[in-house]
């Protein structure tokens, strides 16, 4: 992949371990880092494949020159920064979670990545946030639009509760 090129980069983010201070500081991070930020609104939901705390969810957009493999480590840096524990169960408490849902329109399942993160279909708490600030873009893989999906989305599955967290951006 070209450095030159910039690429829209849309990332789920999730904290239920001090959720408002990891958030709040984890945007801060990211914009400081990327500046121009998309930020969604900010929905709880109940903890998924283990009995946990509510987690706080958010989507944000960014737009960066780095290489997938970049932003992977530029990512994993600020999680650990944000106290996140790498040997932990995959469904477990998190700090910080910060998954890249997107990398521009690539559609890297054939190569075995998970991008488009295939929690964009599983997950009301990843599609929403998504189609609320990305109604039109088309999903990589799918080629239906965000808000289509969620349209189409079985939204009484997944309950997911907006999340007031002030002066977030």
């Amino acid at each position: 992949m070209d450095n030159n090129l910039i690429h829209r980069v849309w990332l789920g983010l999730g904290s239920n371990i001090d959720a408002e201070k990891n958030i709040r500081s984890a945007v801060r991070t990211l914009k400081s880092k990327y500046s121009d930020l998309v930020v969604s609104p900010v929905y709880e939901s109940e903890a998924v494949g283990f009995e946990g705390d509510n987690f706080l969810k958010l989507v944000v957009g960014i737009q960066t020159d780095e290489t997938l493999d970049q932003l992977f480590a530029s990512l994993k840096s600020i999680e650990s920064d944000h106290g996140r524990k790498r040997e932990a169960e995959k469904f477990s408490a998190r700090t910080l979670d910060i998954d890249i849902l997107t990398y521009g329109d690539l559609d890297l399942t054939e190569q075995g990545v998970d991008i488009p993160r295939h929690e964009i279909l599983t997950y009301a708490f990843v599609l929403k946030p998504l189609a609320d600030v990305a109604p039109d873009e088309i999903h990589p893989h799918i080629g239906l639009s965000y808000q289509k999906l969620w349209d189409g989305f079985d939204q009484q599955a997944h309950s997911i509760v907006l999340y007031e967290i002030p002066n977030l951006t």
